[in-house]
């Protein structure tokens, strides 16, 4: 690969949620305080969405990396659960004594004693789901349903839903109407901006170690974000393409064609081409000058009569 052509010491721009190579970019810094701020103020439901690649997930990883010692998480990455199984994952996350009779009555029973016994300590407890868009309509009712437990004064428990637009399509439907209204916070993650990308880029680049001269010109970057859409995932896929290519050539900076080619062999991306943008302004220029030109053939006849 190229990290020895480069003198990384880690790939920069994996796939993989590594919050080592988090990037501060305002989007996700908003997210994350709105996130912090609403625990803090003791909501029950709170959600997050954005469309695919925007980093929902390492914004997820962050927030279970940096909650407080007060808060115990129960982590669900994986939504396709069934509502029971969904209570056993919870219970295992929360470290529930499971009951010796199989019955959902005396585990919800059970998490409800753990979940009093958390809040007697000081301290809260979270359920952070991942991709909930994809929670089952019984799974998303079960959930609202544990979300009833609570003192006379305070909520036991806390949700964070991260998801795709998806989940506000499903969360307007009238069968979710009570799991709607109990959404106090949300917040819709946002794409880069060009400033953004380019900092993300070099960001990353850091943190892999990179120490050499400027790879990536600002013409290079100012591609990449038109052709990703500020997506930080297609971002992550035609740099690593690019690098690729570099390396193959024996050249230790990235040129425009590498990136031309990069995006021909991506899904999703795009990038208008010279020659088309050079055929639409030359239509839209020969339009003009017909017009020009029957306009003046008109006037011409005109006054000859």
């Amino acid at each position: 690969m190229y990290q020895a052509h480069f003198g990384l010491i880690e790939l920069p721009f994996t796939l993989t949620p590594n919050t080592s190579f988090y990037c501060d970019l305002e989007s996700h810094k908003a997210a994350f305080e709105v996130l912090v701020t609403a625990l803090e103020a003791g909501e029950g439901f709170i959600k997050v969405v954005g469309e695919v690649g925007t980093g929902k997930t390492l914004l997820c990883r962050k927030l279970l990396n940096e909650l407080p010692e007060k808060y115990v998480t129960a982590y669900i990455p994986n939504p396709y659960l069934t509502p029971s199984e969904m209570r056993a994952h919870v219970a295992r996350e929360l470290q529930v004594d499971a009951p010796s009779e199989q019955s959902e009555q005396l585990l919800t029973q059970a998490i409800q004693e753990r979940l009093v016994e958390i809040s007697r300590d000081g301290k809260m407890a979270v359920i952070i789901v991942d991709e909930a868009q994809a929670l089952p309509t019984e799974t998303l009712e079960a959930l609202r349903l544990i979300s009833n437990l609570e003192t006379e004064s305070r909520k036991l428990l806390h949700i964070v839903l991260f998801g795709q637009p998806e989940l506000d399509e499903r969360l307007a439907t009238r069968e979710h109407r009570q799991l709607r209204q109990r959404i106090t916070f949300s917040y819709q993650l946002q794409a880069m901006t060009l400033p953004e990308v380019a900092r993300y880029i070099s960001h990353r680049l850091h943190v892999a170690g990179y120490q050499g001269a400027r790879l990536f010109p600002a013409r290079v970057v100012g591609m990449l974000h038109r052709a990703s859409r500020g997506i930080p995932r297609l971002v992550n896929i035609l740099c690593h393409k690019v690098l690729l290519l570099c390396y193959g050539e024996g050249v230790y900076q990235v040129h425009p064609r590498h990136v031309r080619f990069a995006v021909a062999d991506t899904e999703d991306v795009s990038l208008p081409t010279f020659q088309r943008w050079w055929w639409s302004l030359a239509g839209i220029a020969g339009v003009a000058v017909l017009l020009w030109l029957s306009w003046q053939q008109g006037w011409f006849t005109e006054y000859l009569s």
